[in-house]
């Protein structure tokens, strides 16, 4: 889907705001603090229900309203889409083409979007549970039914974890018993999670190295490893050798939520060893494999969203990027005007207040 304009009313920082989009490359330019970024946060829920900033709802409405709307006219397949999705403090509501969804799950895959920001870096540097969440991301966009796979994980998880907190370290045989069933679905379900990401994992790999080699400008081998929780053959076994400890410490000490992704550049430890130029590098490397990814799935691609890529790159690194834009709709920002040799479509030059001109 290419997006053509964009409506926000009461989103943020925007009690009202129009904003057309090229169906090629739009650049957004303005000072820091007016509010770019927000545009981008609002195509981004369009897609996928959340910001990606991790903001949470109350903050996405403009302060003294009650709720944001945020709508976006695209054509997909020659056909003309419209995505509506309305914010409330309390309970949020999608439409596409006036139809509102029964489940909000129904609107992923109606827009997919690869988004690289700033607070990516974390994606090499912090904790595993980011780049878990990474894969998640990746394989929602190539299926949206795997929504319903996390969230069933998430589901048995919370329920094991109730029961195992109200146990106080002993359970009876009718806790065990319904421990049992617990430790069943989520042997099923975990281990279906963790084969998707394992699979997937190997197809980005080759995206991911190729990615690096055209941001760095010179080939850097690229080490992606997906390691389980469990070091028996089954997650089941891991469930049953860990019941002891886990009964006892109130928590589930293995399954898919505590699985890593390790990252490696010339065979050292990217979160631990690579420089910071190398980790942003990285990140963005794992972000375009996605896209990548998505597009050649599916056939198309997502919209590219990149909010103010160009302030973390060096300039031969940001140099790079623009000049090897994926094909399809991207989307950036940028506090200061693009390198010359860049060439978009259409620039909105933003004013102090937050106002395109």
């Amino acid at each position: 889907m290419r997006i053509t304009r964009l409506w926000l009313q009461d989103f943020r920082s925007y009690e009202s705001l129009e904003l057309p989009l090229d169906v090629g490359l739009t650049a957004i330019v303005g000072a820091n603090g007016i509010g770019k970024t927000n545009l981008l946060e609002a195509l981004g829920l369009l897609a996928t229900l959340k910001s990606f900033r991790g903001a949470p709802t109350e903050s996405l409405v403009r302060r003294g309203a009650e709720t944001a709307i945020i709508r976006a006219e695209g054509v997909r397949d020659d056909r003309d889409v419209l995505i509506e999705l309305e914010i409330g403090r309390r309970r949020s509501r999608a439409q596409v083409n006036r139809q509102r969804l029964q489940r909000s799950r129904d609107l992923l895959g109606a827009l997919r979007i690869t988004v690289f920001a700033p607070d990516d870096l974390a994606l090499v540097k912090e904790g595993p549970s980011i780049r878990r969440g990474y894969l998640d991301d990746v394989l929602v966009a190539l299926d949206p039914r795997v929504d319903a796979v996390l969230r069933d994980v998430e589901r048995i998880l919370k329920q094991r974890n109730a029961l195992l907190r109200q146990s106080h370290g002993r359970l009876d045989e009718a806790g065990l018993a319904t421990l049992d069933v617990w430790d069943a679905k989520l042997a099923d379900t975990g281990t279906d999670l963790t084969e998707r990401r394992q699979a997937l994992v190997a197809r980005l790999l080759p995206l991911v190295t190729r990615s690096y080699e055209v941001l760095a400008g010179a080939p850097v081998p690229v080490g992606a490893d997906y390691l389980p929780s469990w070091p028996t053959d089954t997650l089941a076994e891991a469930l049953a050798d860990a019941r002891q400890s886990d009964v006892r410490r109130g928590v589930t000490s293995v399954g898919p939520h505590r699985d890593e992704l390790t990252l490696t550049l010339d065979g050292l430890s990217a979160r631990t060893e690579a420089s910071q130029g190398e980790q942003r590098t990285l990140a963005l490397a794992l972000r375009l494999a996605g896209h990548l990814l998505v597009s050649e799935v599916l056939g198309e691609p997502p919209l590219l969203l990149l909010d103010d890529v160009l302030s973390e790159l060096d300039p031969e690194r940001s140099s790079a990027l623009l000049t090897n834009l994926p094909a399809g709709q991207t989307v950036i920002t940028s506090a200061s005007a693009l390198p010359p040799q860049t060439r978009p479509d259409r620039v909105l030059t933003f004013d102090e207040v937050g106002t395109p001109r």
